[in-house]
C-alpha cells in the first residue's frame, strides 16, 4: 500500500502549485502512474488537483467548482493486469461528491486529550449531507489525509469560499424550544442532536427556551428579526403552529396591516424551520416526509426551502388567527374535552377524550357553505363521494351544504404522522392553493368508527357512503344553534342559546360562538425541508 510522503506530496498537473518540482525517490515503493487529469464537465472550472489518501489508497484529486472528484492511482508494475480485469477497473473507478452537498469543512488534527489547538495535521475533513433512505438525510464525514499545511489551507480556503456562495444557506437563526414538548425533551433533542450540526456548519444562534403559552407568539411580535436568517421551533404541533402565527402576524405588522381585519395577507420573509419534538408532529411530517431530527436539522443546515399555503380564520369579518388545518364537531369536541383533563398524561388524556367523545357521539347541525378550487385534486382512489372541482363548478362560485354533520375536516396539509404516514389526506400538497374538505354526515356510531380506524390503514377511509370529499378555496360554517342539544363537558356562555362551538386548529383549542370563515392563501409562508422525491436535488 502506498503511504504519503511529505517531501512529495502536493499537487499534480492542473493544479495550482503544477510548477513546483518534486525528488525521484531512489528507492521505494514502485512509480506511479500519474494519470491524467479525471475528466471533467467543460462548464466546470478546476480550482485545485493533488494527491490525497482516500480509505486508505493514494488518489488524484481534483476540485472544480462544483464537485469533488477522486480516483485511485495505480502502481506501475512489470507485469500489468489485464485490460478490462473487473477487480482493476473497480478499485481504479473514479468517484465524486457535488459540492452543493456539502455543508463543512474542517482541518483534520491528531490532539493530546489536554491540547485545545496546534498537533500534527492530518488532512482535511469534509461534513456531507447525503440521503440515507426514503426521506431521511445523513451528514457524511470524508477524509482527504495530507500531510502539508500549506496544500491543505489552499484547499480549505477554497473550499470555504464555494460554502460561502451558497446564499440560501442561513448563516444566523433565532432558536425557539418549548421545554413542556411531549416528555419534556425537547432542550436536550437541541443540545445533544441539533446544536452540535448548527456548530459545525458555523451557523450562529440565539436561543430562548419558552416559559408558557404564547411566549414566542408574543415574542415574535416584538424582536428586532433583522439580524436573523431564519426562525428554529423545537416543539411539537402547538408550538410550531405558535411560532408560525407569530411569524405571520409579524409580517403583517410590519406591513401596516389592521391585523383584527386581515383579508389579504402578506408573505412572512423569514423562513421557518421545525425541529420535531412533540407527540405528532403532523407539520414536520408533512414537510419533511418523516419525523427524523437529523433530516430536519439537515434540510435547515442546507437551506433547502419550500412555500405552503396558509389559511385564514375569520368570524363575523373579524380575524380569528392563522392555521394549516381544522376539525369540528367530533375533533372540536375530543380536543376540548381533553384540555379540561391536561393533568393527565398526554396519551392518555388524548385515549379518554377520544372515547368518551364517541360515548356521547352527536351531530352538529350545520350550513356549510364553500368556493370550489380552480384546480382538482384526487384525494383518494375509491372514494365514493368524492367531488372533483370542475370549472363549471368554480364559475357557480358557492355551494351550499345543510344538515348533521358528525365531524368536518378542512385541511390545507396533508397532516401526516407516525400512525398514518401518508396523512388524513393523501395526495394533498402544500403548495397548491387548495383546502380539502372533508365531511362526515350523521351515521351510526359503529360506522363512524370503522371510518375513523380506516384513517390508520390507508385502506378508503372516505369509501363509506355518508363521507364526503371537496377540494375549495374557501369554506363558511355556520352551526345552527339547537337549545335542546346536550352541552356535556361543554359550557355555554352569554344565553342558553349562544354556545361557544370547539374547533381543533392545528392542535390548538378555538373557541367560536358564529360562523367560520376559512380562507386558503397560496404560497404565503416559507418553511425548511421538503420531500426528498420531489427535490431535483435528490431524485
Amino acid at each position: 500500500m502506498l503511504r504519503l510522503v511529505r517531501a512529495r506530496v502536493s499537487a499534480l498537473p492542473g493544479g495550482p502549485e503544477a510548477g513546483k518540482q518534486t525528488e525521484r525517490p531512489k528507492s521505494g515503493p514502485p512509480l506511479v502512474l500519474l494519470p491524467s487529469t479525471p475528466p471533467v464537465p467543460t462548464t466546470e472550472r478546476i480550482l485545485q488537483r493533488g494527491i490525497f489518501e482516500i480509505n486508505g489508497r493514494s488518489c488524484d484529486v481534483v476540485l472544480s467548482d462544483s464537485a469533488l472528484r477522486w480516483k485511485p492511482i495505480q502502481p506501475e508494475h512489470p507485469a500489468a493486469p489485464a485490460v478490462g480485469n473487473s477487480k482493476c477497473d473497480f478499485l481504479s473507478k473514479e468517484e465524486f461528491i457535488e459540492l452543493k452537498d456539502l455543508f463543512s469543512v474542517k482541518l483534520k488534527w491528531r490532539r493530546s486529550a489536554k491540547q485545545q489547538k496546534g498537533g500534527t495535521l492530518l488532512g482535511i475533513t469534509l461534513f456531507v449531507c447525503m440521503k440515507k433512505e426514503q426521506n431521511k438525510l445523513k451528514d457524511y464525514i470524508l477524509n482527504l489525509n495530507n500531510l502539508s499545511e500549506d496544500h491543505c489551507a489552499l484547499w480549505v480556503k477554497d473550499l470555504k469560499k464555494i460554502l460561502t456562495e451558497f446564499s440560501n444557506r442561513p448563516k444566523s437563526l433565532k432558536v425557539l424550544i418549548n421545554p413542556q414538548s411531549h416528555k419534556k425533551e425537547a432542550a436536550h433533542i437541541y443540545y445533544e442532536h441539533v446544536e452540535p450540526l448548527l456548530k459545525l456548519a458555523e451557523i450562529k444562534t440565539d436561543v430562548t427556551i419558552t416559559e408558557y403559552e404564547g411566549h414566542a407568539l408574543s415574542l415574535l411580535k416584538e424582536c428586532e428579526l433583522q439580524e436573523f436568517d431564519g426562525i428554529i421551533c423545537v416543539g411539537g404541533d402547538g408550538s410550531a403552529s405558535e411560532v408560525a402565527q407569530g411569524l405571520l402576524l409579524r409580517a403583517q405588522m410590519d406591513a401596516g396591516i389592521d391585523t383584527n381585519y386581515i383579508l389579504t395577507p402578506v408573505r412572512t420573509s423569514l423562513p421557518l424551520g421545525i425541529i420535531p419534538a412533540g407527540s405528532t408532529n403532523a407539520l414536520a411530517h408533512s414537510i419533511y416526509g418523516v419525523t427524523h431530527i437529523e433530516t430536519a436539522t439537515l434540510h435547515i443546515i442546507m437551506g433547502h426551502m419550500q412555500t405552503v399555503d396558509v389559511c385564514t380564520f375569520s368570524s363575523t369579518g373579524k380575524f380569528l388567527r392563522f392555521g394549516f388545518s381544522a376539525m369540528f364537531g367530533f375533533g372540536g369536541r375530543t380536543l376540548a374535552l381533553a384540555e379540561k383533563h391536561r393533568w393527565m398524561p398526554p396519551n392518555q388524556r388524548k385515549d379518554f377524550a377520544t372515547i368518551k367523545t364517541l360515548a356521547s357521539l352527536k351531530p352538529e347541525n350545520c350550513e356549510i357553505l364553500f368556493l370550489p378550487a380552480k384546480t382538482s385534486q384526487n384525494f383518494q382512489e375509491g372514494s365514493r363521494n368524492e367531488h372533483k372541482t370542475t370549472e363549471s363548478d368554480y364559475n357557480n362560485q358557492w355551494q351550499k351544504i345543510q344538515g348533521h354533520f358528525l365531524n368536518i375536516n378542512i385541511m390545507a396539509i396533508p397532516c401526516c404522522c407516525s400512525m398514518i404516514s401518508e396523512g388524513l389526506v393523501p395526495n394533498t400538497r402544500l403548495n397548491n392553493g387548495s383546502m380539502a374538505l372533508i365531511i362526515a354526515r350523521n351515521t351510526s356510531r359503529p360506522e363512524f368508527v370503522k371510518h375513523l380506524k380506516r384513517y390508520a390503514s390507508l385502506k378508503n377511509q372516505f369509501n363509506f357512503p355518508f363521507v364526503e370529499t371537496y377540494n375549495v378555496a374557501e369554506v363558511k360554517i355556520q352551526p345552527r344553534n339547537n337549545c335542546e342539544c346536550d352541552t356535556g363537558e361543554f359550557e355555554f356562555h352569554g344565553t342558553s342559546s349562544k354556545k361557544n362551538y370547539p374547533w381543533n386548529v392545528d392542535g390548538d383549542l378555538m373557541e367560536v360562538v358564529s360562523e367560520v370563515h376559512i380562507k386558503v392563501h397560496p404560497q404565503l409562508m416559507k418553511l425548511y425541508g421538503g420531500h426528498l422525491e420531489e427535490m431535483n436535488d435528490y431524485k
